[in-house]
């Protein structure tokens, strides 16, 4: 296993590859490991590599080195996920470290004497495998196992949110207080400098953008199926990927949507933000997030939120102050809450600026210090 060229959000060209024991740091900062199974790049690792990619970039640019430990490539299914654990473990040797760090599953064999080991959880599988059904279900569940055993056995536990800590000490046995929550990070100058660099396009019809891995469990289908009963004239871009996209596609057909609902499949992050400028709303129904990445993003760049509300949405988007939450699979209510704001530019605005402001919270400096403080460092 060799150590995987990280692709930052921030579009960095190259990584230095792990140091040889001999190695000298140039700085008094802290230095760290990173473990992690998960691709990396957006489309293979979703809002996991965009949160570890950024946090890793703040604290380096703080003074501290972060060494990452990733696979060569997409790799997929529980038995790669198991070899890569278990060469993450000898290839980990070859550097002192201040602690290391292994999210999810990831690292669980991973350590060094007198070294902590930090299990940060970013989505906690047990919870996740709920929406899920046959194979997909059946290997989660193994995950599931490990991802648990990893946060036993660790020094210190991190999650992201106060739901995400419920549910690792009910699926996982872990006392809730000696849980640590550390927000997910935005690169909040990176994306101010690209909105600004992007002109808002001119349109007479109201745009409604989602952003999501197209899993079962993001609930893209009641988007869909709220379209028709929309009474403005409005047309929806889903940015994503995933095994539910062709049944998406299938879908609008079926409703009639042609023409109104485009599935862009994964864009490059200069579309991505050109498709933030672009639209009016932003809509994730979500039944269960750990977080929510994309609820930073469309806050940054001044969008209103509709969300449903289920799991840690409600400590990300304040219902009536930067969005408006509805209960869960509840399609006319969705419907109504994209009616009121796509029909409304005053609302829009005022909850598009307490978005700005509520962002603020969430830039990468702020919580890589909560990281480290969080760790002992």
């Amino acid at each position: 296993m060799t150590r995987e060229r990280l692709e930052e959000v921030t579009a960095r060209s190259d990584e230095a590859a792990i140091p040889a024991p001999s190695a000298v740091l140039a700085d008094a900062g802290a230095r760290l490991l990173f473990v992690t199974g998960t691709p990396a790049s957006v489309r293979g690792g979703s809002g996991t590599f965009v949160g570890i990619s950024v946090l890793r970039r703040a604290l380096e640019e703080s003074g501290h080195r972060v060494d990452l430990l990733a696979p060569d490539g997409d790799a997929a299914g529980m038995v790669s996920r198991f070899l890569f654990n278990l060469h993450a473990r000898r290839a980990a040797r070859r550097a002192r470290y201040d602690a290391i760090v292994g999210f999810d599953l990831d690292g669980i064999y991973v350590s060094a004497p007198g070294v902590p080991r930090i299990a940060s959880v970013k989505g906690v599988i047990a919870d996740e495998l709920r929406f899920e059904r046959g194979i997909m279900r059946a290997s989660m569940r193994i995950a599931a196992r490990f991802e648990a055993a990893h946060v036993r056995r660790a020094d210190v536990v991190l999650t992201t949110s106060s739901y995400a800590a419920d549910r690792i000490a009910v699926e996982y046995g872990v006392v809730r207080g000696a849980i640590r929550i550390v927000p997910e990070p935005i690169d909040l100058v990176r994306w101010q400098g690209a909105l600004g660099r992007v002109p808002t396009p001119a349109s007479d019809t109201p745009g409604i953008l989602c952003v999501a891995h197209l899993y079962p469990r993001k609930q893209v289908e009641s988007l869909l199926r709220a379209m028709p009963l929309l009474k403005t004239a409005a047309r929806l871009r889903v940015v994503g990927t995933g095994r539910e996209r062709t049944a998406l596609s299938a879908l609008a057909r079926e409703l009639g949507l042609e023409g109104r609902v485009e599935l862009l499949g994964h864009v490059p992050f200069d579309r991505l933000v050109a498709e933030y400028r672009g639209a009016d709303v932003f809509c994730l129904p979500s039944l269960q997030e750990g977080f929510g990445i994309v609820f930073l993003e469309a806050m940054a760049a001044g969008l209103p939120v509709v969300a449903c509300q289920a799991a840690a949405v409600p400590e990300v988007v304040a219902d009536g102050e930067c969005g408006i939450l509805v209960p869960p699979q509840d399609v006319p209510a969705l419907a109504f809450a994209l009616d009121r704001l796509c029909g409304d530019v005053a609302l829009r605005r005022r909850f598009g600026a307490a978005g700005r402001r509520r962002v603020a919270r969430y830039d990468a400096p702020i919580v890589a210090g909560r990281f480290l403080e969080a760790i002992g460092l």
